[in-house]
């Protein structure tokens, strides 16, 4: 995918204002922390989260970064939003995740997940989740509002999808 199509993904789920303290768990070599960082501008504290180190490499010097697994505490608190973006499929009990990570958020915090609409994974995609089960795991979470931000098509697994749940 293009740069810009990370940041249509994304964009309407981030929008409210530029600035404000994310974390991208799950950020890989950070191609979408980057297309966060364009709609949140520079004023924004972006803290990039990944098991691999040589993968957060990439963005380093850019964004703070830090190796860490996120489905353990992480000590982060008060966000105005986390991003999530193809790193849940990776994790067959998503509810504890899904907790700790409302656990992050202030008041009305974000959380925008971008992931395939699919049912069953394979092995690079293992717990891929559609959206009607995106809205059934964010309300046992305690999410206040889940809402379809888009959906494209994808030649993996027929089609992605990106969701913001409100705290």
């Amino acid at each position: 995918m293009k740069h810009s199509d990370l940041v249509a993904l994304i964009k309407d789920g981030v929008s409210g204002g530029r600035g404000g303290r994310w974390a991208d768990l799950g950020a890989g070599e950070g191609a979408f922390t980057l297309a966060l960082a364009d709609l949140l501008g520079p004023e924004a504290h972006i803290l990039a989260v990944d098991r691999d180190a040589n993968a957060l490499r990439t963005i380093d010097g850019r964004f703070e970064s830090r190796v860490a697994d996120f489905t353990r505490p992480l000590d982060l608190h008060d966000l105005d939003g986390v991003l999530m973006a193809n790193s849940l499929h990776f994790v067959r009990d998503k509810d504890p995740v899904l907790r700790s990570v409302r656990a992050m958020l202030r008041p009305a915090g974000r959380l925008i997940i971008v992931e395939y609409g699919a049912d069953h994974g394979n092995p690079w995609v293992p717990h891929p989740f559609t959206y009607a089960q995106r809205e059934m795991m964010a309300a046992r979470a305690g999410f206040k509002s889940t809402r379809l931000l888009r959906t494209i098509p994808s030649r993996w697994l027929g089609s992605m999808y990106s969701a913001v749940s409100e705290n």
